[in-house]
Order: C-alpha cells, then sequence, then structure tokens
C-alpha cells in the first residue's frame, strides 16, 4: 500500500490518495479531481472510494467530480445526512479494500457529523499505521468548535472526548494525517508539517496539555478566529452535493461597453484580483479589490456572496482559469465574464477610474506624527493581530467587517488602511470607496514595512504566524 499527499496552498489543504494494487481510495479530495485520476492511471489502478471526514466549511469537496468521473462509491457520515447517493458511515464501521482495513471513528468536535478513518496495512500486521483525522487533530493544533456558536460549547466538549477518549488512545507510532496544515483557519494555529504521529501531538501539541476539560473547553471557545462567511455555506453545499464543473457555464470575454452595461446590476460585483498597487493605481469605481497574491480565496469567500453574479478585472487572459478555479473552491461558482483588455482598455475608453494612494512607510509615519486632526489610521489585521502589535493612535476594524462598519466611519475624513502587508488593507480600503468614501489611502507593505522601517517593534505574530495560541489566552 502507498500513501500519496496532495496539498493546495492558500486553503492550506491537504487530501491523501490510498493506492492498494488495483484500487485506490481518495480521502477528502478538493474540487479540481482530475490530479488524483492521472496519479492512479499512472499505478494502473482505478479510484473506487472517495472518503469524506466531514462537511467542509473552508471549500468545497471533490466527492461528486471523483464519483461522476470514475464511478467511485462515496463514504460519508451518517450524522451528515448527505443528499447525494453515497454509503453512509458511523462508529463501529469497517471498510475494507484489498489489503487495506479501514475503522471508523465518530470523532465530532469541530463538526457535530466528523468522523476519523483508522488504517491498517493488514499485508503487514492488525495495528494502525495512521489516522486520516480530518478537522478533529492537526499538527499541532486541534479542530475549532466554533463554527456553529449555538452549540459551541457542547461541540468543545466533544473534541475533547474524542481526542482524549479516543484518538489519543491510539498507539504512540499511529500516524496523523489531518486535513489541513498552517494557514487555515478550520484551527487555531496549526504546524506547517503536513503529518505527525499520535505520540508526538500527545507531547507536544499545546491543546493537548490542556488536561481539565473545563480549561480545555475554555480556551477552545474564546479569543478565536473569526470565521468566515462561507464556512457555513459551503458545508450545506457539500452536504446537498457540489454542481459538477462541467455543468457550470464558462466566463465570456466581455468588451468594454458590454462590461459597463453588466456591471450596473444590482446583483452583480466587479471583482479586481490584480496586485494592491495597480488596483491603487486606478481601477473601476465601486469594484473591490481582492490580490491574487494574498489569501484570495479565503478572503473572497468572505466578502463574495455566493448568489452574485461576479465580473472580473485581471492582468491577463492567462490568470483567468486559476482566478475562476479559486472562486469554485470557495463556493463562487457565478463568473460572467471578465474585461478584455483590463483596465488598459477602459482606461483608452475614456471611462471613469478611481484611485488610492499607496503611502510608503516614511509617509505613514510622517502622517501619524503630524498634527492632522482629519487622519484617522484604521488597521484591517484580525483582533488578534492588533492586540498583539499595533500603531499607537490606529483603530481596528478587520477587513471583511468593513462591510457593515463602514457606517461608523465620518466621509469627511482621510482614512489610511493597514494591514501586516497591504493586501487586506487594500480589501478594506476597496469596500469604504465602494460605500462612497473619497479620501481613502493604503498603507503599502504593512506593519511590516513599516517595522522594517524601524518605526515599531517587529510583530511576534508576523514573525511565527503558526506559533502556539493555546497558553496566551
Amino acid at each position: 500500500m502507498i500513501v500519496k499527499h496532495f496539498f493546495v496552498k492558500k486553503i492550506a489543504h491537504s487530501s491523501y490518495m490510498l493506492l492498494g494494487k488495483r484500487s485506490a481510495i481518495v480521502i477528502d479530495p478538493v474540487r479540481e479531481v482530475d490530479e488524483y485520476i492521472e496519479e492512479a492511471r499512472n499505478y494502473g489502478i482505478s479510484i473506487t472510494h472517495v472518503l469524506e471526514t466531514h462537511l467542509h466549511a473552508d471549500f468545497i469537496s471533490g466527492h461528486m467530480e471523483l464519483a461522476a468521473k470514475t464511478g467511485a462509491e462515496i463514504y460519508a457520515p451518517l450524522k451528515g445526512k448527505c443528499k447525494f447517493r453515497h454509503t453512509a458511515v458511523s462508529e463501529g464501521d469497517e471498510i475494507r479494500v484489498e489489503d487495506i482495513l479501514i475503522k471508523v471513528l465518530e470523532t465530532p468536535g469541530h463538526t457535530p457529523e466528523h468522523l476519523s478513518y483508522v488504517v491498517s496495512d493488514i499485508s503487514r500486521g492488525d495495528d494502525p499505521f495512521g489516522v486520516f483525522c480530518g478537522d478533529t487533530l492537526f499538527v499541532g493544533d486541534v479542530g475549532r468548535p466554533d463554527l456553529f456558536p449555538e452549540i459551541s460549547n457542547e461541540l468543545a466538549g466533544q473534541l475533547y472526548d474524542s481526542l482524549f477518549g479516543k484518538l489519543m488512545k491510539l498507539p504512540d507510532f499511529c500516524e496523523v494525517y489531518p486535513a489541513h496544515g498552517a494557514g487555515s483557519l478550520c484551527g487555531r494555529a496549526m504546524g506547517a508539517k503536513w503529518r505527525s504521529t499520535i505520540g508526538y501531538e500527545r507531547k507536544y501539541n499545546s491543546a493537548l496539555q490542556l488536561y481539565d476539560k473545563k480549561e480545555f473547553i475554555r480556551s477552545l471557545t474564546t479569543n478565536m478566529p473569526p470565521a468566515p462567511d462561507h464556512f457555513s455555506k459551503c458545508s450545506d453545499i457539500n452536504r446537498t452535493g457540489p454542481a459538477l464543473l462541467k455543468n457550470l457555464p464558462e466566463p465570456e470575454i466581455l468588451d468594454v461597453k458590454e462590461f459597463k452595461k453588466r456591471s450596473g446590476n444590482k446583483n452583480t460585483i466587479i471583482l479586481d484580483t490584480r496586485t494592491y498597487n495597480s488596483f491603487g493605481g486606478q481601477h473601476i469605481p465601486g469594484s473591490i479589490n481582492i490580490d491574487l497574491e494574498g489569501n484570495f480565496p479565503t478572503f473572497a469567500g468572505w466578502v463574495i456572496p455566493q448568489d452574485k453574479k461576479v465580473l472580473l478585472v485581471i492582468d491577463s487572459h492567462e490568470k483567468c482559469s486559476d482566478i475562476v478555479k479559486w472562486l469554485n473552491r470557495a463556493g463562487i461558482d457565478n463568473v460572467e465574464g471578465y474585461l478584455a483588455g483590463g483596465m488598459f482598455e477602459w482606461a483608452r475608453s475614456g471611462m471613469e477610474t478611481a484611485h488610492v494612494h499607496q503611502l510608503s512607510a516614511k509617509e505613514l509615519n510622517s502622517e501619524m506624527n503630524g498634527k492632522r486632526k482629519d487622519f484617522v489610521l484604521i488597521d484591517s489585521r484580525a483582533e488578534g493581530e492588533f492586540n498583539t502589535q499595533n500603531i499607537k493612535g490606529s483603530i481596528n476594524i478587520p477587513a471583511p467587517d468593513m462591510r457593515t462598519r463602514y457606517k461608523e466611519l465620518d466621509k469627511k475624513l482621510t482614512y489610511a488602511l493597514i494591514c501586516s502587508t497591504g493586501h487586506r488593507s487594500s480589501l478594506a480600503a476597496s469596500i469604504l470607496k465602494s460605500k462612497g468614501f473619497n479620501n481613502v489611502l493604503n498603507a503599502a507593505g504593512g506593519i511590516t514595512g513599516y517595522a522594517n522601517a524601524g518605526y515599531v517593534p517587529e510583530c511576534r505574530v508576523c514573525i511565527n504566524i503558526h506559533g502556539s495560541r493555546y497558553h496566551n489566552d
């Protein structure tokens, strides 16, 4: 038996393939599945089983795609009440594929229906060599139980029982294969390694040092990072069964006249995916900037409603397919088209453009030390980042929250936006511009650039973004 690991950056998602002599099993597949099919083909075998640990919240899964393309049987949690054709499994069930024996554990906590798959290679022995634990246990972290706020305490208690009552009873040598790594918002502070062992996590995972159940629940239900809007929506899509990619319309190439006509529809959003400095130079009034170089799928899922039609402003035709792929992964399937020729053609056609001036660290420091009463610095990072390190005199409004909290601001003032590097602050700036704020600036380079210029100490969260947060509550 061979274990293959597949990793998707930005959403920091890990999926796996177990390869036998004639059959292959895919666990927690991403929406685009050709890579799995090609890998199986390279070994001369067929994908026969697709296993889902839970109803994923942060991305659209590829279980329906694999079933449609390979005829593989989908196995999903019984308590997930999935509406597509599948085999429902629960505690004590076993799946046997050649010499691969998979035992099902119910490990709720991150979600109510969560499963873990304990795998043995019975050609070598009965002991489990690994556990595919989805979002229950990560490297250096555990799954967050607060995605269902109304039952978060109950889920945190279930997570404690799943970890200490089930997973920690596996042998120390049993390998841990989680569904996410560093950078995912499905936990608080995951490590960058993609696998570990039960013994190593038992000894060094900070969350697993919280032996008192009440303290564990308190830690896992306070000071958690905010959950993006699309998390709740993606779970329902995965339960119902995502639309097949082949059935989604191809984005149209739109000339300036047609693009302008369609952008006037109130159910349409203009999404500008260029770098924040390009967006600042000139952009279409009312457009939202989510820089493709940043955490694009997370923030697209966070601020772009899944029921809205999307028009793209992109750098080149070649980038369109990648952008659409990222949007599809976040459950955004209504991409109508993109502007042919980009902003060059828009400007050449005499169309109106808007701008966001990009402040250097030196310019921002001069403003902060000046005496202008109409200048306000807004830190658009998450609250935890802001509380760790911020610029004196700044206020904190996380970028996604600007969609509603702009109402707290006075349009007569001048607002500079800052984040860690400039990506999130540009998103926040674009939201302000779309709401009719004229005096909006972006701090290029963010807190990182400001610290490197010597104006503030380095931010320890920026330096070690995947460090433990559990004992700093």
